[in-house]
Formats: C-alpha cells, structure tokens, sequence
C-alpha cells in the first residue's frame, strides 16, 4: 500500500489557461522540479493522480501548477479547495529537512511510551499540531519549546514531555 502524505492546498485559479495555485507547507521554495503525478483527495482517503505539465515558484510557500487536461479556469475551478497529497518517496525528495511537515511519519514518544505515528502536520501561526492516533482516537499534540525533548531524524521518532493529562482526554473518549 502506498503512503501519502499532504503537502498544501489548492487555493485559487491563475489566469485563463488552467494554471491553479498550490499553498504548501513543504519548508522551502521549490519547483517540484521532477515530479510528475502528484494526487488530489477526491474523497477521504481517495486519491486521484494527476499530470503535472509544468510548475512554477510563485512564492515560498506557493507553486504556480499546469495540471494535464486542464485547459481554462472553469476546469481548473472544479479542483480548488482540494487538499494536495504525494507518494511517499516524492515528498522525502521534495519537503524542506527543517520544516515541521519533514516529521510526517514520525513516531512520537513520551516518557519512553510511544504514543503513534504523526500522520499530519497542522502549522497555525503560533504553534505546530502533530495529528497521531492514540487507542483509535484522533489526537492534536502541540510541538513547542516547552513539549519537545529532541528529533531523531536518524530513527524517525520526536521525543516530547507532555503534561500530566493530556494524553487522558485522548485514551478517555
């Protein structure tokens, strides 16, 4: 099975010829430069590939993206507000080594226990979110100075101290 990891968002049209705009959160400005698919959710856990024709920087958190058979902004509107996905093995290529999106997949251990696997990271303007399962629950563990112990890029696990508690409200639904 294939894993998929989210990357951004489609979040406007550009201009007549089909372009759309990917908001992402890979870490650094870039290009894309060698992909060719990359996946849009069509439904929860549903991904549609798509060709990219071409992809420009348009920012540094946003690329510029010509999508196969998307020829004019009515067909590229169908696809806007969809959450952006890629393989496994093209978001390792692609996202930033120091931006929090590179922990997907982590494991995240407190106290010795380990909690799950980071399945999405939620940057908010102030404080980065790790979604994890814990016991079949959605969990939402904030990554601060004040939680992380250490990053183990090297074994994939985040260390972190959590407060007495919090990880009850998760375990106790």
């Amino acid at each position: 099975m294939n894993n998929y990891f989210k990357i951004g968002k489609l979040v406007a049209t550009f201009g007549l010829q089909g372009q759309v705009v990917l908001l992402h959160a890979l870490g650094k400005k870039t290009a894309l430069k060698g992909l060719e698919t990359l996946f849009i959710e069509n439904n929860t856990d549903s991904f549609i590939p798509y060709f990219i024709e071409n992809c420009k920087i348009k920012n540094d958190n946003e690329i510029l993206i010509k999508i196969e058979g998307f020829d004019n902004k009515e067909k590229a509107q169908t696809i806007v507000s969809r959450e952006v996905w890629l393989l496994e093995e093209d978001f390792k290529k692609h996202a930033g080594s120091g931006a929090p999106i590179s922990l997907l997949g982590f494991s995240m251990i407190n106290e010795n226990v380990d909690l799950g696997e980071i399945i999405e990271v939620i940057e908010q303007p102030h404080q980065v979110l790790c979604k994890i399962m814990i016991n079949g629950n959605e969990g939402l563990i904030p990554l601060n100075e004040e939680f992380l112990d250490k990053i183990d890029k090297k074994n994939k696990k985040v260390y972190v101290s959590l407060p007495d508690g919090l990880i009850d409200i998760y375990t106790e639904l």
